[in-house]
């Protein structure tokens, strides 16, 4: 056989193995195309089944911020010594919160009006105090106001606290704690930030789990994600990329540094935790009912006003109410004269006009308050 073939018998069964090898080959990678191609139908199925069952293991409840919050009181009478002789209680009230006291017909109740969740909370717990109290007079009102302001912000480090335990989330610096407070006081397109922030936080972790992605950091990443959107100082900057300098600063993890960056596509995603954050956050906010448009606007042109009239010389507090139809502007007596508050209402008045865009019209009200003060030694 070996002579009629011209092969001796080691060659014949090197080349039986070879075509063994090919016919092997030739059958595998057709395996492998039938895989990839059953792989690419079920991944999308697979990863609808991922976000499907981590919402349904999250389902947290829509928050909508409100602008208004209802106090009740214990009986009506208690409306005629928060208004005061002639109202002047009512007027120290909205001087120092910031915030308009509506006080109509409703039974047992009054309405604090504004678009500031702070300044909301603020009068509602100074009110609660000085009922407790019982006694209602401007110099009273003034001094309770500002040791709510303190006693605010001792809730908001508490608020961090409780949310990182609650979170299960260690080792976060106290500063970005203190933030994660402040998110209970700040809305997102009309959904409250912090509860936005928990829910990214829980639907990463599960799909974190679910891919055997690092749990901890994706939890850390989604509460962290819109810490950008708490700080006041510098809103030239996009949150996200505000969040991510915060967190460096902090010395959070690269991971969740750069996922807060990237969450709106700002810098590049260099982790796998990173797509995950911003699909989280997307399903946080895109739900039925979750988020309004229309308030974050109407916010943002609020707090213009306020800081159009802050931009001025003199000007001390400056309060955006009834919806934005009156600017209130209070100046120090000691900076202008009554001459200099009547240019100043008039300046403001044309300046709103001339950048601004605005429905319907607003009232300027400029107050100066002469105040005398001198101590009996």
């Amino acid at each position: 056989m070996e002579q009629v073939a011209g092969l001796s018998a080691d060659d014949a069964k090197k080349q039986l193995i070879n075509a063994l090898k090919e016919e092997a080959k030739t059958e595998a990678l057709s395996d492998i195309k039938d895989i990839v191609a059953e792989a690419k139908l079920t991944a999308n199925k697979e990863a609808k089944k991922l976000i499907i069952q981590s919402i349904q293991r999250t389902a947290a409840e829509t928050a909508i911020e409100n602008t208004v919050t209802v106090f009740h009181l214990d009986s009506d009478e208690l409306k005629g010594k928060i208004i005061g002789r002639e109202g002047r209680n009512i007027r120290a009230l909205e001087a120092a919160t910031g915030c308009e006291i509506i006080v109509d017909d409703t039974p047992d109740a009054i309405l604090l009006s504004g678009f500031d969740p702070v300044r909301r909370e603020t009068t509602r717990l100074a009110l609660n105090r000085l009922i407790q109290d019982g006694r209602i007079h401007p110099a009273r009102i003034e001094e309770v106001v500002s040791k709510t302001k303190k006693q605010l912000e001792e809730e908001i480090v508490e608020i961090g606290q409780k949310t990182v335990i609650d979170l299960g989330i260690h080792g976060l610096h106290p500063e970005l704690v203190r933030m994660v407070g402040r998110m209970r006081y700040r809305s997102s397109y009309g959904q409250n930030l912090l509860q936005h922030s928990r829910e990214v936080a829980k639907l990463c972790s599960t799909m974190a789990a679910e891919l055997g992605l690092n749990v901890k950091l994706a939890k850390r990443a989604g509460l962290l994600h819109d810490i950008g959107k708490v700080p006041e100082d510098e809103p030239d900057m996009p949150h996200a990329l505000l969040g991510m300098k915060i967190a460096e600063k902090h010395k959070e993890h690269p991971a969740v540094c750069n996922a807060i960056g990237a969450h709106h596509d700002e810098v590049e995603m260099k982790y796998l935790i990173s797509p995950l954050i911003q699909a989280c956050d997307a399903i946080s906010g895109s739900r039925p009912g979750a988020r309004r448009e229309i308030v974050e606007s109407y916010i943002k042109r609020l707090k213009e006003l306020e800081e159009l009239a802050l931009s001025y010389p003199g000007v001390q507090k400056a309060f955006c109410i009834q919806a934005g139809r009156e600017l209130r502007v209070v100046v120090g007596s000691e900076d202008m004269d009554d001459k200099q508050s009547e240019i100043l209402s008039y300046d403001l008045s044309q300046k709103i006009q001339n950048e601004m865009t605005y429905p319907g019209q607003i009232k300027v009200t400029v107050i100066r308050e002469t105040r005398a003060v001198s101590y009996a030694k």
